[in-house]
């Protein structure tokens, strides 16, 4: 006759079987090692840009980023002010976003709430499959396609209409380059890049979005362009705002399309319509070749700068959707 001998186990092993077993305890902990490790990312990235960019903030100081500064970024002479850069990510993320926005927020309303169900699945596929296409290929489509037949006419135009604008050409005379190169180039082909995110991220929004509140919305009557307008609008603008948000911030950050369109060179003045440089681009261009230590670490502090930057944006959209939802709830 066999007998089995059972033990008992200690009763802190009971415990922790017991809590491994019922996975919550185990879950909150992974939770909370995986939210600490982002933190620990995030300043341990800080703390490294910080550090190796320290000879050039020695050397610089604030003239480094200061827009007053003479402007000048010289490796054979280790003389680096980084303005012209902080000038070019700024001026070109501003103009595709202005432009890109309508153009999202419609195509938004379009697919959420008046396409035919025919053409809902295909257009969304499409705006998510170009959301989804490498800068590269958005690069070398822009250089063969979009800069000769687009940009080259678009340039020479504004150019003709308002070149003593400063922006647009101010004492810079004659046509923009014929190979089209230059910052008006660099912020369409961003504004082609971050229509289809803004897009599928404001569409899904808009389709979060209770039925409830369109059909009380025209049982009071309203049209659909009312209800669109004056409610849906309204209830999602939170999301919206967060989709802008991260368009900017794609655009800010944005690399290889815009070093191939750009023209890299810090001499174009502050008119889009000459080549130019940004934060994302010099560090692209730059960097594997840098010539001494310096050039290395003003190359880093302006990595330091496009950091704090997308810091700021994204506390930006922290407090923008933390207000809209305050007045959405208040009203």
């Amino acid at each position: 006759m066999n007998t089995t001998i059972v033990t008992k186990r200690p009763r802190w092993q009971q415990q922790l079987r017991y809590k491994l077993q019922h996975g919550d305890r185990l879950w909150k902990l992974l939770l909370l090692l995986a939210s600490i490790s982002v933190v620990v990312l995030v300043l341990w990235i800080a703390w490294r840009l910080w550090d190796q960019s320290a000879l050039s903030r020695h050397q610089f100081g604030w003239a480094f980023i200061s827009p007053w500064a003479p402007s000048s970024w010289n490796p054979a002479l280790d003389k680096f002010q980084a303005w012209p850069s902080i000038y070019g990510s700024l001026i070109t993320s501003i103009i595709a976003l202005l432009l890109a926005v309508p153009f999202s927020v419609g195509i938004a309303i379009f697919l959420a709430e008046l396409a035919p169900p025919v053409l809902r699945a295909p257009l969304n596929y499409m705006v998510e499959m170009l959301a989804a296409v490498p800068s590269v290929v958005y690069g070398l489509w822009g250089i063969y396609v979009f800069l000769p037949l687009v940009v080259v006419p678009l340039g020479n135009a504004l150019a003709a209409t308002g070149g003593q604008l400063p922006l647009l050409g101010g004492l810079l005379k004659g046509p923009m380059p014929v190979s089209g190169l230059s910052r008006l180039g660099a912020a369409l082909i961003l504004t082609i890049m971050i229509t289809p995110t803004i897009a599928a991220v404001s569409r899904d929004v808009l389709l979060a979005i209770p039925r409830s509140q369109r059909e009380a919305s025209l049982a009071l009557g309203a049209t659909q362009w009312e209800t669109i307008w004056q409610v849906l609008i309204p209830y999602g603008l939170s999301g919206i705002l967060g989709a802008v948000i991260l368009g900017l911030g794609r655009a800010i950050g944005e690399t290889m399309a815009v070093t191939m369109v750009i023209g890299n060179t810090t001499g174009g003045g502050n008119s889009i319509l000459r080549p130019g440089y940004t934060m994302a681009s010099i560090i692209a261009n730059e960097f594997a070749e840098a010539v001494s230590d310096m050039h290395a670490s003003a190359l880093i502090e302006v990595g330091v700068v496009l950091f704090v930057v997308t810091l700021l944006l994204n506390a930006l959209a922290r407090w923008l959707v933390w207000s809209v939802n305050r007045k959405t709830m208040g009203s």
